[in-house]
C-alpha cells in the first residue's frame, strides 16, 4: 500500500512497525495497568526497554494505583525507541461501555494529541486503538479516529504531523475506506 495523506499532508496514513518510527512521540495502546501485554504494547516494552515499564510503574505508583481509565493518557520516555516518547492510553474494549466506545475512543486520540501538543510535541505516531483484542469494529473505529484527529487538528497548530501507522496492508484499507478527513 502507498502511503496516503491528508489535511495538508498533516495526517500520513501508512503500513509498518510503529516501533520503527522517526518521531517525537508514539503512542501506545496500552491496558489499563500499564504493565505491557500482547500486540502494540508489548512490542513496544519490548523494544523500548525497562525504563518504559519504569516509568510505568512509577505512574501506578503515584498517579493511577487502580490503573490508568479508559480514555486517558500519560506519557513515560521511548527508552531504546526511535520516539524520544510513548504516551500511553487504553482503548475502549467493545462492547464493554455501556454504548460510551465511540466517545472512549475519540478521547484516546484527543488526550494523546493534547499531552503531545501541550508538551511543544510536533510529530505523533498512533497505531489502531482497541481494533486487535478489544474487538473494535475497524470501520467504526476508523470514522471515531479520523474525526476525532481532524477535529483536534482544526483548533491546535503545535502538531504539525500525525501518522497512522497499520500493521497490515488490510488494516490500512479498510480505514481509508472508512476515514472522515476528506468530509466536513
Amino acid at each position: 500500500m502507498e502511503e496516503r495523506t491528508f489535511l495538508n499532508g498533516r495526517v500520513r496514513v501508512l503500513v509498518g512497525d510503529i516501533t520503527e518510527q522517526m518521531v517525537d512521540a508514539i503512542v501506545n495502546a496500552a491496558n489499563s495497568s500499564l504493565m505491557g501485554g500482547g500486540g502494540v504494547d508489548g512490542a513496544i516494552h519490548r523494544k523500548g526497554g525497562p525504563q518504559i515499564l519504569e516509568e510505568c510503574r512509577e505512574i501506578r505508583r503515584t498517579l493511577y494505583p487502580q490503573g490508568l481509565p479508559t480514555g486517558e493518557a500519560v506519557m513515560t520516555t521511548g527508552g531504546r525507541l526511535p520516539a524520544r516518547y510513548v504516551i500511553h492510553t487504553v482503548g475502549p474494549i467493545y462492547g464493554q461501555h455501556a454504548g460510551r466506545e465511540a466517545e472512549l475512543l475519540a478521547r484516546c486520540y484527543e488526550n494523546a494529541l493534547a499531552l503531545a501538543a501541550q508538551q511543544k510535541l510536533r510529530r505523533i505516531a498512533f497505531p489502531s486503538i482497541s481494533t486487535g483484542a478489544y474487538g473494535y469494529p475497524r470501520d467504526q473505529a476508523a470514522r471515531v479516529a479520523s474525526k476525532a484527529i481532524r477535529d483536534f487538528l482544526a483548533r491546535d497548530a503545535t502538531i504539525e504531523e500525525v501518522r497512522l501507522v497499520f500493521f497490515s496492508p488490510e488494516d490500512a484499507r479498510v480505514f481509508l475506506e472508512h476515514q472522515t478527513f476528506e468530509s466536513g
